[in-house]
């Protein structure tokens, strides 16, 4: 498939939020004025009404794969990891697989069978008993995914017949050990398959319900199967799920949507979403804008409880090297056109997030709230660190996947 190198316009500059006097996003008419933070009360520890819950602040904790779920159940031990971050807003889970088929990794806890609803059941009274919030990420992979992981060694799935170059999925090696994998070239979805998954979702979003979740957040980001639907550079379908017009690019996220509302209600659906991303093979394309400022445009018609935005700008392209660059000015001005077609839905942003960069984005008016991820792994207590200005435990990284309670549940609350 060809790939075209991008444009010097989508390169990477740094960006001072604060040069913003006047920002009109791409393709918006609404203008965002700049404000000074002295003239704003916005904080970061307030409450915040989104949808029908009240949040208790706006620190989000981020959904973190930690592949801690043997026989892919959430366990005893995963209620006790989440209910020790029950201080944040909000926390969305993990990563959970709708499917068999929609899974990439090993010990990941799904939520397609009676086991794993039980499970999360488990994980979300414990939340809810010390006054936390929390939605269920639902997930398909797609083509990030390899034969030793699908049931019946099959190929994984996607919106192409193209392998993700340079991933890797969690599966079994050749001896059968749990390994790192290459993933192989999946197998490109019938139109008739496109509404079984479709399907899978809503199914899987009143399976959340059941399991005792606030809501659900369709995972549409990180170079995973709603990504490849969307992405022109790598989705070359010929039927109407095609990305040769953006109708038909945005129509299989849209479906989803749709789908999960009609069975749960707007008000309890989120989305993620990495414009400008590149993870799993995501060249960038000349179309960012377009797409996610119309797709942000169907989802503030739809009411959706939240967008989360993923800003990997800053990250570096896959074998490059990296070279210290900010958040791309790209990224955004894509985000300010996000949020002008969201106004009874909130923004929620994620990616290299500090306490600063989060008051001043939601002062300025640009998001609603803020996702922590990597932070949260070492510091169960990390509202009160951020409010307190207390440091922050260093992660151990190499406990990051997998394993036992080690750089899981083990992590102390700040010792005054």
């Amino acid at each position: 498939m060809h790939r075209r190198e991008h444009s010097p316009a989508l390169g990477r500059q740094r960006f001072d939020i604060r040069a913003f006097a006047c920002q009109i996003g791409v393709g918006v008419e609404t203008h965002f004025i700049y404000q000074p933070r002295e003239k704003l009360m916005t904080t970061l520890f307030e409450e915040f009404r989104m949808g029908d819950i009240t949040l208790k602040n706006r620190v989000v904790m981020a959904p973190l794969t930690r592949s801690r779920s043997p026989d892919d159940v959430a366990t005893e031990r995963v209620a006790l990891y989440y209910t020790q971050r029950a201080t944040a807003g909000l926390i969305v889970s993990e990563g959970t697989p709708i499917s068999r088929e929609g899974q990439g990794y090993l010990f990941n806890p799904g939520i397609f069978t009676p086991e794993q609803i039980a499970g999360w059941r488990l994980t979300t009274d414990s939340v809810h008993a010390v006054g936390g919030k929390m939605f269920a990420q639902i997930w398909h992979v797609g083509r990030v995914s390899h034969p030793s992981i699908q049931e019946g060694g099959k190929l994984p799935v996607s919106a192409t017949t193209e392998p993700p170059v340079g991933a890797t999925a969690f599966g079994y090696d050749a001896e059968g050990k749990p390994a790192l994998v290459e993933p192989p070239a999946p197998r490109q979805l019938t139109t008739d398959e496109v509404s079984r998954i479709v399907g899978e979702f809503a199914q899987a979003a009143e399976n959340a319900i059941e399991a005792g979740f606030d809501g659900v957040e369709i995972h549409g980001a990180n170079g995973y199967l709603h990504e490849q639907f969307l992405n022109p550079l790598v989705n070359d379908r010929t039927d109407q799920y095609s990305a040769s017009e953006l109708k038909n690019r945005i129509r299989f996220t849209l479906e989803v949507i749709d789908a999960v509302v009609a069975r749960i209600g707007a008000n309890r659906v989120g989305i993620r979403i990495s414009p400008y991303g590149q993870l799993f093979d995501m060249p960038l394309y000349d179309q960012i804008d377009e797409t996610y400022t119309a797709l942000a445009t169907e989802i503030g018609a739809r009411k959706l409880a939240y967008v989360h935005v993923m800003d990997q700008s800053g990250f570096p392209a896959p074998g490059k090297e990296d070279t210290g660059g900010g958040p791309n000015m790209a990224f955004i001005t894509l985000l300010w056109a996000i949020k002008s077609k969201l106004p009874e839905t909130a923004v929620i942003l994620a990616g290299g997030m500090t306490r600063a960069r989060a008051e001043q984005m939601i002062n300025d008016g640009v998001i609603d709230l803020a996702a922590f991820g990597t932070a949260y792994i070492s510091n169960p207590d990390l509202v009160a660190r951020l409010k307190y200005n207390w440091p922050l435990n260093e992660a151990k990284r190499e406990t990051f996947y997998g394993g036992g309670a080690e750089g899981y549940i083990d992590y102390a609350p700040h010792q005054g």
